[in-house]
């Protein structure tokens, strides 16, 4: 796991280098997206530059997970509002 502070600011590049090696495989171009469209961590600006603060960005993929499935039928109950299958 990273050794960064929480309240470090890092470039986009670095928090999709970081988030990576924490297991949480994401690309600069899709934060880039979704600091446009919205949907990703929050972001600082610093003149041009776009900061993330680490520990919102960890967050912010960490809330991206899935609760524990022992199958993929789960999931596809779940979606459909039945429930897990017994």
């Amino acid at each position: 796991m990273s050794e960064l502070s929480p309240d470090a600011l890092i470039t986009r590049d670095r928090v999709a280098a970081e988030l990576t090696a924490a297991g949480f495989p994401v690309k600069p171009k899709t934060l880039a997206t979704k600091a446009t469209r919205g949907g990703g961590p929050p972001f600082h600006k610093f003149g041009a530059r776009v900061l993330y603060r680490w520990g919102n960005a960890l967050a912010w993929a960490q809330g991206r997970l899935s609760e524990p499935q022992g199958s993929s039928s789960e999931a596809d109950a779940r979606r459909a509002g039945q429930g897990p299958r017994t």
